[in-house]
């Protein structure tokens, strides 16, 4: 294996997925673990998928970790708090610390979506990028001119709280009516649910695809919404290129058709949004890439 590979974990609050990469983004091998919620348990399942990552490797792991983690981040303390979703709350907790008494690893932590990002930039080549996550919230994140941009206050991209509907039900962050509500995976869950393997997104636009004509309407919904969020970021940042990623791209070629779709009927009426051509600046990721571990292993390299 390459000197120059890294380690990657991207934490959620239902798996784990740790891989091991190469600096041009060449997975090299990968686990997973369910989640164990819990500071303790966080940290017994990161350590599970980092000591099935050294068996792939015969027992030698490389010497830097990366890890994608929700909620509140602190980079320069490797701590992390608020990621309720975790069973994380207000205490920091030193997760790059403890994990580096470990492994004796070096250990590097940042916010899960902004290591995503980065991921999405290493395997498109684009150095001038807007990410949108579609997962159980929505959030962005940026490269311009090649250096991921974090905020002042390390809020840059969170778009899902920026209120669209001032009327609206009230969001976790405690405003009402935020993009998140409509735009985020767990719209689609709460327009359409379904039970067994298939998620609500393949259930809805599946229906749709068959005809059900309340599928297709709510498919049109949910399309315009996460075409609302495109149209944000390119509005506010104007990246060359804009590419959607999270849970909800498993979809693949329908969800982009349909939000094409959705961008295209927004510009018909302005021309102004027509001359930006959003629809043809959006991307999807190539499939089933283990992005958010990429960006972690890869960030700061």
């Amino acid at each position: 294996m390459s000197s120059g590979a890294r380690v990657g974990l991207d934490i959620g609050a239902t798996k784990v997925l740790g891989a091991v990469v190469r600096a041009d983004g060449t997975v090299v091998a990968q686990a997973r673990e369910a989640t164990t919620h819990g500071p303790e348990g966080v940290l017994a399942s990161a350590t599970t998928v980092l000591d099935r990552l050294a068996a792939a490797l015969d027992g030698a792991l490389p010497g830097r970790i990366g890890i994608g983690f929700p909620g509140i981040v602190d980079r320069d303390r490797g701590a992390v708090r608020h990621a309720v979703n975790l069973g994380i709350g207000g205490e920091w907790l030193p997760l790059a610390d403890r994990l580096a008494r470990r492994t004796g690893a070096a250990v590097l932590i940042e916010n899960d979506v902004r290591a995503a990002t980065w991921g999405a930039h290493v395997l498109s080549g684009a150095d001038d990028l807007g990410y949108i996550s579609l997962g159980t919230g929505l959030a962005a994140g940026f490269v311009l001119g090649g250096a991921l941009r974090r905020g002042a206050f390390g809020a840059a991209g969170e778009i899902g709280h920026v209120p669209v509907d001032p009327g609206g039900p009230r969001c976790s962050c405690g405003q009402r009516g935020c993009l998140e509500l409509s735009a985020a995976a767990s719209a689609v869950t709460a327009a359409w649910p379904a039970e067994g393997p298939v998620s609500p997104a393949a259930a809805l636009f599946a229906a749709a695809e068959a005809g059900d004509a309340q599928a297709i309407d709510a498919r049109a919904r949910y399309a315009a919404q996460v075409a609302d969020a495109v149209r944000m970021v390119g509005l506010v940042v104007d990246p060359a290129v804009i590419i959607i990623g999270g849970g909800v791209t498993d979809l693949g070629e329908p969800l982009l058709a349909a939000v094409t779709t959705a961008l295209r009927a927004q510009a018909a009426s302005s021309p102004f949004l027509a001359a930006l051509d959003l629809a043809g600046r959006i991307r999807l990721l190539p499939g089933q890439q283990p992005v958010g571990a990429i960006g972690a292993a890869l960030i700061g390299t």
